[in-house]
């Protein structure tokens, strides 16, 4: 295991930030890692204008993970309704399996249930993704039952398949 820095990510890292959850999630350079979604969507996950708005809200924390003065992962906290929600957890693809996102997740957690008077975390998955389902639950998480539309953003993202949802996944804090 490599040593990691985990931070708060600050305004100027929006562009690496979004470029390191674009190659995680989407694209043919996100088959590299296991949380690819290129099978599912088209298009980006994030772009930089989204996550400097994100930046600037005062009841969303991003947490950025640093190997040396390098961005390999981050995540996204946001508060709502007594409960952090957990989101965009991203590692570098080429990093992948070795531990970074069990310890960015618990990090991220950690942060918010230090700044923030919540009772438990939540988060949003692609039912499809039986692995990340399961990733998540080893992390303690629960699959609630609760089905979304997947939402739409065609300026960012356009559906390969019919029928996406995402599933509501909590744990207490």
């Amino acid at each position: 295991m490599f040593p990691l820095t985990f931070l708060r990510a600050q305004l100027h890292d929006a562009p690496a930030l979004a470029d390191l959850v674009n190659s995680a999630y989407r694209g043919e350079a996100s088959r590299l890692g296991w949380t690819t979604e290129a099978d599912l969507l088209d298009g980006k996950r994030t772009d930089a204008e989204e996550l400097t708005a994100a930046l600037t809200d005062p009841a969303v924390l991003i947490v950025a993970g640093f190997e040396a003065d390098r961005l390999v992962a981050c995540v996204q906290v946001r508060l709502a309704d007594r409960e952090a929600q957990i989101g965009m957890l991203t590692v570098d693809p080429a990093r992948q399996n070795r531990g970074v996102g069990r310890r960015l997740l618990g990090a991220a957690e950690d942060l918010a249930a230090r700044t923030w008077a919540i009772e438990r975390f939540a988060m949003f998955v692609i039912p499809r993704r039986a692995e990340l389902l399961a990733y998540y639950q080893r992390r303690g998480y629960r699959r609630t039952g609760v089905l979304l539309p997947f939402p739409e953003n065609p300026m960012l993202w356009q559906p390969k398949v019919t029928d996406l949802s995402l599933e509501r996944l909590e744990k207490p804090v």
